[in-house]
């Protein structure tokens, strides 16, 4: 088979072509739960036939047309979290369900049943926090909280589950159907894409046929949706059409299309909504191709006076509707109650984990294009940034580094000696990442390719061959991550023998994951692939880049001997992928659209666990903000405000800095709104304090984007910057403190060695609180379990806000001595500096302000 080159077979050229992709109504089980639900269908639960355990309680719920029962079980979760599993009750064989998202066996809580009449079954924990109501006829079940339905499932009768069925001998034909979970008649079989499924050239063969399933969730009082990564669109999830649903597929849409619900590289399926006084969320827990459908509207309520009810008036209640459609798999839903932001942000972590401690490193400067060509070349690069005095960490090598596009290789003429590279980065204090991607070159004398090929380790044809497809190098076969042996086997890839010419400075950037396929469906894998357990590709397409970042995640901590932390950074994600690194948002176009849209996607991102996410092709003098790991949208620091639930154009970093980048071109001033009728910030750049609550004009200029602090914060910063982060260990540090109306702040600042796991198996680190009131300044010990010795002093002092000029100002160390401080009072400004200070930050001392 002759393989074109890499420019003739890349997808890359020009922005996304979407004829090459689906919309919804192209994807056929969309198409058929349409149909089918228009027939008005009901669900009935049996609640004669509860059962319960010590971890859920379980009935059985049947579709009252086929008469085809499901069951259902309830779950209470500690952190008052409710799931809710549906599945078959006697399927034909075994569905797929999602395994390793879960950071561990969850802790059920005990829900018993309350008082309730024969068509309702009342469901609570022991504090009754955590309470539902399932009603039997028709089916549904109501979230309850302090008396009040928050969320209820079902209510708009939209449960949708199709039975697994034996493959027809012929056609069935309409009295056939009617015995089965499809009442679909012969001539309209094919559109509905029961069995087989063609878009464009190529046609989807079902062996199980038809297995989709559905279910609506009703948020009462709720307008405010947000999540489900990863589109480019809005913060605030959008009102759908049919047709226009937000589609969670993977895929490798260059130059993707914004404001579009289209599925790009990423699928978290978890969604939040907010309102005054509530935030809920939802985790949709299934790797397959999954359509989210939202309907906002508001209702009218009456509310009886004391005029009684001829003077009734109405108020506007909002609910928003939301439906999951995934293609196979079972329903399988938590439910997070709450009740602040920061509850939800807590429950999802408890049930997929919280973002990996990062190496300090990697929240460098990263340099990254397509390719360098030789060593020479990097060298070049790296001698650049030093003569003008540029930091960096980091600079990437693309495929072209490697031996014809074989990974764990290098190529002997460009990059004769891999390791003497590297040494000159580590000189330097800089790090070397390289990709590796899914696909490994079908070469008969590539060793990967070999034992790869020998041990069965690559993903089958539905005719049980190695599945073999087009990217980068050309013929490819597929790694099967979902194979913990391939997992396992791949980890060793990265060991130091195995991988010659690599070090411990260089680590992994996992890319074409989603898994990208040239000339493939919507360049992808078929979904008839078969994985281990012999599992389709379609049950779990969204999670294949998951499996491959833990894998590569693994390798490089195995690399260590358990010691160091790993930097992967992966173009596909999952519900669970910041467990394991990085993402980002995926190869667009160096356009001030893309780096406009570049903002709610990575705060949509951030809501969603994966808070150490960036967005590489964009990084301009805004860098440094863009590729933090505490991003975070301003409703969530600010629940209370409604000017803040459609905020998407800026941002808090943490809850001190708020920051509005610049997005327009030519632009010379932006609004910035501030939050907080009682709040006070402060620019970071002239120190004038404005008021919360209240939209300001700044001007701007290319070198300069808006930054505030937010009064009652202190900020550690250091005073100085290194070529790249590993030479600023030692610098010292300044403390900006923004006093509050009330004259007083806090902060807290943590360290610790910046690149191994000692600061969780041995406990070295360093968490310090800083706070200011009653003018004293005192650094105190935040953790005493963390113990870890710093040579860092705080050499400078910034008071913000301070009203009156001191008389004095002395710092005094733990043993009671004092010494006097020079200062500096600016009366327009406010502000108090300290200068020439040399306070170590890891000490207990105070600084009184007379």
């Amino acid at each position: 088979m002759e393989v074109p080159g890499k420019e003739e077979i890349s997808v890359e050229d020009e922005a996304v072509d979407k004829s090459i992709f689906r919309d919804c109504s192209k994807i056929a089980f969309y198409r058929r739960q349409k149909q089918q639900l228009s027939k008005n269908f009901t669900y009935r639960a049996l609640l004669d036939s509860v059962t319960t355990d010590r971890e859920s309680t379980s009935f059985q719920i049947i579709n009252e047309a086929t008469k085809l029962p499901l069951l259902a079980e309830v779950y209470g979760i500690e952190r008052n979290i409710l799931r809710l599993k549906i599945n078959e009750k006697t399927p034909l064989k075994p569905r797929y369900e999602v395994s390793d998202v879960l950071i561990s066996k969850l802790n059920t809580v005990r829900l018993t049943s309350c008082s309730g009449d024969t068509g309702n079954l009342i469901l609570s924990d022991e504090k009754g926090n955590l309470k539902c109501e399932v009603t039997a006829n028709p089916f549904k079940i109501d979230l309850v909280s302090e008396k009040e339905v928050v969320m209820s499932i079902n209510s708009l009768g939209q449960l949708y589950f199709e039975h697994l069925q034996s493959p027809p001998k012929q056609r069935a034909t309409k009295e056939n159907e009617k015995s089965t979970s499809i009442d679909t008649s012969q001539e309209d079989q094919e559109d509905v894409g029961l069995w087989e499924e063609k878009f464009g050239n190529f046609m989807d063969v079902k062996a199980n046929g038809p297995s989709s399933i559905g279910l609506d969730f009703s948020l009462h009082g709720f307008e405010h949706v947000y999540g489900i990564p990863q589109h480019a669109e809005s913060h605030q999830l959008k009102n759908t059409r049919d047709g226009d649903a937000y589609r969670l597929y993977n895929l490798d849409v260059y130059g993707y299309q914004i404001y579009d619900k289209m599925g790009i590289y990423g699928s978290v399926p978890y969604l939040l909504a907010h309102k005054l006084g509530r935030t809920v969320g939802i985790f949709w827990m299934n790797a397959s191709e999954t359509l989210v459908e939202i309907n906002t509207e508001p209702a009218v309520e009456y509310v009886l006076t004391q005029m009684g009810p001829a003077a009734a008036k109405q108020k506007v209640r909002y609910r928003t509707d939301v439906r999951w459609i995934s293609e196979s798999g079972i329903i399988d839903v938590f439910l997070l109650t709450g009740p602040t932001p920061s509850d939800v942000f807590k429950q999802y972590s408890c049930l997929t984990g919280t973002q990996a401690m990062p190496p300090l490193f990697s929240l460098g400067y990263h340099q990254c294009r397509w390719n360098y060509e030789d060593e020479q070349d990097v060298m070049a690069v790296d001698a650049g940034f030093d003569e003008h005095d540029i930091p960096y960490d980091v600079i990437w090598l693309d495929i072209e580094h490697t031996e014809g596009k074989r990974y764990f290789t290098w190529d002997k003429k460009r990059f004769p000696d891999p390791k003497r590279m590297q040494e000159l980065l580590r000189s330097k204090k800089r790090k070397l990442v390289v990709i590796s991607d899914p696909h490994i070159k079908v070469d008969p004398d590539y060793s990967v390719y070999i034992k790869a090929k020998e041990q069965g380790f690559f993903v089958r044809t539905h005719e049980g061959g190695d599945f073999e497809g087009v990217c980068w190098p050309g013929l490819s076969s597929y790694l099967d991550f979902t194979n913990p042996k391939v997992r396992e086997w791949y980890s060793g890839l990265f060991s130091f023998p195995a991988y010659q010419g690599s070090t411990d400075i260089l680590f992994i950037w996992n890319d074409m994951n989603e898994p990208s396929v040239f000339r493939g469906p919507e360049q992808t894998m078929q979904k008839n692939a078969i994985h281990h357990g012999n599992w389709e590709h379609r049950e779990l397409h969204n999670i294949y880049g998951f499996y491959q970042q833990m894998a590569t995640a693994e390798a490089l901590i195995q690399r260590s001997k358990g010691k160091e932390r790993p930097f992967v950074l992966s173009r596909s994600f999952f519900a669970g992928s910041q467990k394991y690194g990085a993402v980002w948002t995926g190869d667009n176009t160096a356009e001030w659209s893309y780096l406009k849209i570049s903002i709610p996607m990575l705060l949509t991102l951030s809501i969603s666990g994966i808070s150490f996410c960036g967005d590489l092709a964009l990084c301009n003098f805004w860098l440094f903000l863009k590729s933090s790991d505490h991003e975070k949208p301003l409703w969530t620091e600010f629940p209370n405000e409604l000017e803040t639930f459609g905020i998407e154009d800026e941002y808090m970093l943490g809850s001190a800095l708020l920051v509005h980048p610049v997005t327009e071109p030519k632009a010379t001033t932006v609004d910035v709104f501030l939050p907080g009728s009682n709040e006070i910030w402060y620019d970071s750049k002239t120190s004038v304090c404005w008021e919360g609550g209240c939209t300001v004009k700044m001007p701007v200029t290319l070198d300069t984007i808006p930054v505030f602090q937010r009064g009652g914060s202190v900020v550690p910063i250091k005073t100085a910057v290194g070529r790249s982060t590993g030479w600023m260990t030692d610098l010292p540090y300044g403390l900006r403190v923004a006093l509050s109306t009330q004259g007083s702040a806090v902060g807290e600042l943590y360290l610790d060695d910046g690149h191994s796991f000692q600061y969780l198996h041995q406990r070295q680190f360093l968490h310090r609180k800083l706070s200011f009131c009653s003018s004293v300044l005192t650094n105190r010990c935040a953790d005493e379990q963390g113990h870890f010795s710093s040579k860092c002093v705080v050499e400078q002092i910034l008071v913000l806000g301070l009203r009156k000029e001191p008389s004095s100002v002395t710092s005094h160390s733990s043993d009671g001595k004092a010494e006097p401080v020079t200062f500096v009072y600016c009366g327009r400004t406010s502000t108090l500096s300290l200068e020439k200070l040399s306070l170590n930050i890891g000490a207990n001392w105070e600084v009184h302000i007379q």
